[in-house]
């Protein structure tokens, strides 16, 4: 961990090196502190007790907070100037910042936020865009974009956000950054200014996993438990196809395969989980264009959570916006104007609790979900791709999915392609915030190590990207598998094994679609192979046994139900097949 963790910083060091440069380009000063900071004081946590007590939990640490969080004596300016000055100062400070502050923490300031903190790019033209410290010409994501900054740029060792459909994840994300959206409702926003408050949630941000479970157990209050291991991990094929890249899944799939094993590995098309758990969605539903066709249902639930957002975020500041009359940002505004009374409103709240229902189902027994953190690198400065159709609804989408559901979810980082920060995140189930964390903590060094053997790898030769497109004809022979189309199963499985053919599972999904076609000596041939390279691959026997018994084989096909068994004595469809043949030779 601690070699990956270096070459990381290594990274950081030369972004930052690198700003200079960039930011002549950009004819943009940078700031001392990446303009993350609007105001800067310092909150002192209180003494340490007297031993034999233990020192405060967050002893030793520094974090800022978002302009959202209410500080006795400071104005708290929700990243807008107008509000700024109708506004009075704080009576009292907010009881998630106190709670840090007394767990051992120093506050040193308040950071930039979006405007009236409804965005999700970073930029705010009252108080100037802080600078991604990873990539300077880009965005840095938001709401809390200087919080994330902050983060970033090692100014603090944590900070303290809000994310009601991406504001802490999304400049997690950008700035390379440990993004926390812990489950709705786990911490309390008294003395927060709300959005959207049935999708709000306190985040937090943090470059070392360690750092962000002690500043978990303050804010979530968890009690000692013995940590536990994932069931499943399961990846999200549909989400993955949003991004433009694809070595983000290989990572994650190494590194549980090292942890926990291949049997651990699940995958899942979410967009058909929904459609067939989720039914009030149908009131959403876009077209069905072309390649939209397996994310319909997933935009479907991005447009319902727009506008529950819009909704909420009027009903609270409507009264304001009509008194003042403030000078808002176009994109804000033009979602202020969109509202209207629309009776979907009911049919929000509805997709809302049966999404919750049915992720808590998707993901109880110690589930995780693997999706990607955003669907594009963070944009450049000033770019019009921000306010693009496509842009705003592929990341809404994905970001949705925790926000109405209520999960919660953390944002990794996984180094860098093409000079932009990577992610990925990971989902539990609404209240299994212990164990997210817990999972977080044992894969990240993993994760690290992956990350660090990719970049390597693009550098010494292309060896890794035909593994890569392996598995990505892997995985499209696994989706229409799933569709039945068993034929075109076939070809994608044989261009796997085109480009990897040392890869037992290719050869053994292979043989799943022949068996499908009735084609029992192909089958079993390719279940052999498979044999051959991975001695322990249960489903390789079994498979194989069918294929047997289908040709008569029926002695031959008992000894690989039974050596099936042997590899997993659970295997009930094994124990069924070696006995229904047994009794034909009794």
């Amino acid at each position: 961990m601690a070699s990956s963790s270096a070459n990381l910083w290594v990274l950081l060091g030369l972004g930052l090196a690198g700003i200079l440069l960039m930011t002549r380009k950009l004819k943009k000063v940078v700031k001392e502190d990446f303009g993350a900071f609007i105001e800067r004081f310092q909150l002192l946590p209180p003494p340490q007790p007297a031993p034999p007590k233990a020192p405060h939990p967050l002893t030793g640490l520094s974090f800022a907070v978002s302009d959202v969080f209410d500080i006795n004596g400071y104005i708290t300016g929700f990243g807008n100037q107008d509000w700024t000055r109708t506004h009075e100062a704080a009576a009292r400070t907010s009881p998630v910042v106190s709670a840090v502050i007394e767990g051992g923490a120093t506050c040193v300031g308040k950071t930039v936020v979006d405007e009236m903190a409804y965005s999700f790019n970073g930029e705010n033209k009252h108080y100037g865009t802080p600078t991604n410290p990873i990539a300077p010409e880009r965005v840095p994501g938001g709401s809390s974009s200087g919080s994330a900054v902050a983060v970033a740029a090692k100014l603090v060792d944590f900070s303290l956000g809000t994310d009601t459909v991406g504001g802490v994840r999304v400049p997690a994300g950008f700035c390379g950054t440990i993004g926390f959206k812990p489950s709705h409702g786990a911490v309390s926003h008294i003395g927060i200014i709300p959005v959207a408050p049935s999708l709000d949630t306190v985040g937090w941000f943090a470059r070392d996993p360690s750092v962000l479970r002690r500043v978990s157990h303050v804010l979530l209050q968890l009690p000692y438990a013995s940590q536990r291991m994932p069931r499943n991990i399961i990846i999200a094929d549909d989400c993955f196809q949003l991004l433009k890249m694809d070595r983000i899944t290989q990572m994650v799939i190494r590194s549980t395969e090292k942890l926990f094993g291949r049997q651990v590995l699940k995958h899942a098309n979410l967009a058909d989980y929904l459609d067939f758990n989720v039914p009030s969605l149908k009131q959403f539903h876009i077209e069905k264009r072309n390649d939209e066709l397996k994310i319909s249902s997933i935009r479907a639930l991005a447009n319902a959570t727009q506008l529950l957002q819009r909704h909420e975020f009027k009903s609270n500041h409507e009264e304001w916006i009509n008194l003042t009359k403030p000078v808002l940002d176009t994109f804000v505004s033009a979602q202020f104007h969109q509202v209207s009374a629309d009776t979907k409103l009911e049919h929000c709240h509805l997709v809302r609790n049966e999404v919750r229902s049915a992720l808590n189902s998707l993901l109880k027994d110690d589930r995780i979900l693997v999706i990607p953190t955003v669907a594009y690198p963070p944009p450049k400065l000033g770019s019009k791709e921000i306010l693009s159709e496509d842009y705003q609804s592929r990341n809404f989408s994905l970001l949705s999915i925790a926000s109405m559901s209520g999960c919660c979810q953390v944002s990794v980082p996984l180094g860098l392609h093409d000079r932009c920060p990577v992610s990925v995140s990971f989902i539990a189930r609404h209240g299994g915030d212990r164990f997210l964390l817990d999972t977080v903590q044992t894969m990240f060094a993993s994760l690290q190590e992956q990350s660090d053997v990719a970049a390597k790898s693009k550098l010494s030769g292309n060896a890794i990207n035909q593994e890569e497109s392996a598995e990505i004809a892997k995985e499209k022979g696994n989706i229409a598998f799933k569709d039945k189309q068993w034929q075109k199963a076939i070809s994608f499985y044989t261009e796997a094994i085109k480009l990897s053919g040392k890869n037992a599972t290719y050869y053994s999904n292979r043989a799943a679609a022949y068996l499908e076609l009735g084609s029992y000596v192909q089958a079993e041939a390719d279940c052999s192979t498979a044999i051959s390279l991975d001695k322990k691959n249960v489903k390789a026997y079994f498979r194989r046994g069918t294929a047997r018994e289908m040709l008569g084989y029926f002695k031959e096909a008992i000894e690989d139900f039974r050596y099936a068994l042997v590899l997993e004595p659970t295997n009930k469809r094994a124990a069924l097949a070696a006995e229904k043949l047994q009794k034909l030779f009794q």
